[in-house]
């Protein structure tokens, strides 16, 4: 398979990551380093200064060891105020719980939300509104899913940016070729290497893997909030 024209190389340009606003679309096979990858970009957005929910249907190691990271209830009594990264660990069975969340986060607005295995979220109506509506409402989302075919398209459509790792399925990657530069998504690359789609700058980047788990996790630490006298400075 011939390599997709108009790749921009690393090396003379670098991409722009996804701002307070923007969704981000990752795909990949499991083992792909598409947790990596969405793990390495939540690291780097505004956390520090609004909630970020982020939904773990997996329990994700690399997630638990966010420093900071506080764990929520699937049904909390409110949602926090406080700036920071919250995980909730649904069950697959609760997709009522999961879809009374997804419109509080909506309602609330000026929050993040990152969802792990996106293909499991309730198709009901709240996310939809939370990649339609969410720009207006300042909700950044990032989605993760090894099933792209089982998606909502809402989650392809509304993307401001993809990242596309290995996918196995001809039907996943016909699904999301529709949305990315030809020859993308059937052009292998690497290990832990992807496709990287900006699509408002209509640029296609090679990426390479992003920095270790180590690097992560050193990257949340160094932006934690400090807290003197009783308040986060």
């Amino acid at each position: 398979m011939s390599r997709p024209a108009n790749v921009i190389p690393l090396a003379t340009s670098t991409p722009t990551l996804p701002g307070a606003r923007d969704r981000l679309a990752v795909l990949g096979r499991t083992g792909s380093g598409k947790t990596h990858f969405a793990c390495w970009v939540l690291s780097q957005a505004n956390w520090p200064s609004i909630p970020w929910f982020v939904i773990d249907y997996k329990r994700d190691d690399l997630l638990a060891e966010i420093p900071g990271a506080r764990e929520l209830a699937v049904t909390p009594r409110r949602l926090p105020r406080e700036s920071g990264i919250y995980i909730v660990h649904p069950r697959p069975d609760e997709e009522d719980e999961v879809e009374r969340l997804l419109w509080r986060i909506w309602e609330r607005g000026r929050a993040g939300l990152y969802v792990d295995e996106g293909h499991m979220l309730p198709d009901r109506g709240g996310l939809q509104a939370m990649l339609t509506q969410g720009r207006s409402k300042s909700i950044p989302v990032i989605v993760l899913t090894q099933r792209p075919s089982w998606v909502n398209r809402f989650v392809f459509s509304e993307a401001d940016y993809f990242s596309v790792f290995h996918l196995n399925d001809k039907r996943d990657r016909a699904t999301i070729g529709a949305f990315m530069p030809a020859g993308a998504v059937d052009t292998p690359l690497p290990a832990r290497h992807s496709w990287y789609y900006d699509i408002a700058r209509n640029r296609l980047y090679h990426m390479l893997p992003v920095p270790s788990r180590a690097g992560i996790l050193a990257r949340f630490e160094a932006r934690l909030p400090r807290r003197i006298a009783g308040r986060f400075v």
